[in-house]
């Protein structure tokens, strides 16, 4: 009986240990997403600026046009 005892105690602990496992995976994961969202942030503001800064360039070009 305290050899089936101490069998399911290292199945519950290897159960744990599988779990923490894949929660370390999980977390890891989600760095890498938060590290992704903000390389895209980055990237839509510079883009923004981009755009905004044709848009002035438009606006002066029709202001000149216009006279």
């Amino acid at each position: 009986m305290n050899g089936d005892r101490t069998t399911q105690a290292l199945a519950r602990i290897e159960a744990a240990l599988a779990r923490l496992e894949a929660a370390a995976g999980n977390a890891a994961g989600h760095r890498r997403s938060a590290a992704d969202l903000a390389r895209l942030q980055a990237r839509h503001h510079k883009l923004r600026e981009a755009v905004n800064d044709g848009l002035q360039q438009l606006d002066l070009l029709i202001e000149t046009a216009q006279g």
